[in-house]
């Protein structure tokens, strides 16, 4: 497609526009980049946080036993603490579960006071305290970065209005995923509300994949060859289903780790090799979709081959990853869960869903033609 420019649409000031337009995008693109690596970066120090045991490092939230710099020693806590953090954790769910019998969720609030740990207090340990700490200083600024992302798509709300309420829409369910994260932590690290906090976690994360993915396919388009639509018809739902298994396989992988946590309780944390033996259903699933993962990953880079440089990238990821979650895997069940490979196995699978949505989304965009708009001073300053 050949553009024809007036010569008054060469004005300095339309050129100095179209610069600051330029500027603007590309500084949404960098932030949403950023704001997306961050992510997968606390979601690292999350397993981190669960494989060392200091989930409940903060008995409190959004403070730290009450205070914003968390102690560092035990003589710095009252003699009483565990039963006035216990107090107010289950003051708090008993809120939340009247809420949700109203809104006819009478088993998940059952399950709150039923969950054997929920009038358990953990014993203060400063290291793990600073761990969780750490933890929830990097939330609070990945919330910056969000809401940065959310401000610099405001470039994008007339020309691409999906790029804007993408990011928007990450922003809000970001303040969601903080008051989830206060509910994690006040039941005690109840299953179901992990499981959740993970699973919003990655749709945050889609959203803004998708957000940046399609202002870059805006901003640069790249035409597939025509002989390439049919290829990609069937590949699409293979994609979908890739999807699917894997971020089921990762709602399995909080399941097998809540396994994990309760074996080894009952072990006093000792005898690590009889652990996987004690897993139960729950890791036979987990090890069984890792199967249909695997095969599912194996056919999908076969298809993307040959579809492009760039989506032969995302092919080459996918492997990477597969390949390093297998090993993970492999040394968690082989190796008597080294705590070290814990958090590693799970961001490695967040990164292949990752990867996988941008290959749908990629595969969606072949031999689609796009509309490219250039900012005119006048109605017939750009003729097509």
């Amino acid at each position: 497609m050949t553009y024809h420019v007036t010569t008054d649409a060469l004005q300095p000031s339309f050129i100095n526009l179209l610069l600051m337009q330029n500027a603007a995008y590309r500084r949404f693109r960098f932030v949403g980049l950023l704001t997306v690596v961050s992510i997968y970066l606390l979601i690292l120090v999350g397993g981190i946080v669960r494989s060392t045991g200091s989930g409940m490092g903060c008995p409190d939230w959004p403070k730290c036993f009450g205070t914003w710099v968390p102690p560092t020693n035990l003589s710095q806590l009252p003699a009483n603490y565990k039963e006035v953090y216990t107090a107010q954790r289950v003051a708090k769910n008993q809120k939340l579960a009247l809420t949700l019998q109203r809104l006819g969720f009478a088993q998940v609030a059952g399950s709150i006071f039923a969950h054997p740990t929920q009038y358990i207090e953990t014993d203060f340990n400063a290291v793990k305290t600073w761990i969780e700490y750490v933890n929830r200083l990097l939330g609070a600024l990945i919330g910056v970065f969000v809401f940065l992302t959310a401000a610099f798509a405001w470039s994008y709300r007339r020309r691409n209005p999906t790029v804007f309420w993408l990011a928007v829409g990450a922003w809000l369910l970001t303040g969601v995923q903080g008051w989830l994260g206060s509910l994690v932590v006040s039941t005690n690290l109840l299953p179901v509300m992990v499981t959740i906090h993970m699973g919003l976690a990655l749709l945050i994360v889609a959203m803004l994949l998708y957000a940046v993915d399609r202002a870059q396919a805006q901003d640069e388009p790249v035409v597939a060859i025509r002989h390439q639509i049919a290829a990609t018809n069937g590949l699409k739902a293979v994609l979908w289903i890739g999807i699917i298994v894997t971020f089921g396989q990762i709602v399995l992988g909080t399941q097998v780790r809540e396994q994990v946590d309760i074996v080894s309780a009952a072990a006093n944390y000792a005898n690590r090799a009889s652990w996987v033996a004690q897993l139960g259903s729950s890791f036979t699933t987990h090890r069984a979709f890792s199967i249909a993962v695997t095969v599912l990953v194996l056919y999908t880079v076969y298809e993307l081959w040959s579809l492009g440089p760039y989506l032969r990238r995302l092919a080459q990821g996918m492997v990477a990853m597969l390949v390093l979650e297998v090993l993970a895997g492999l040394v968690l069940a082989y190796g008597a869960l080294p705590p070290a490979v814990q958090p590693v196995h799970l961001t490695l699978a967040t990164i292949l869903f990752g990867l996988q949505f941008l290959g749908l989304l990629a595969v969606g965009r072949l031999g689609v033609k796009p509309e490219i708009g250039v900012p005119t001073r006048s109605a017939h300053g750009v003729v097509a």
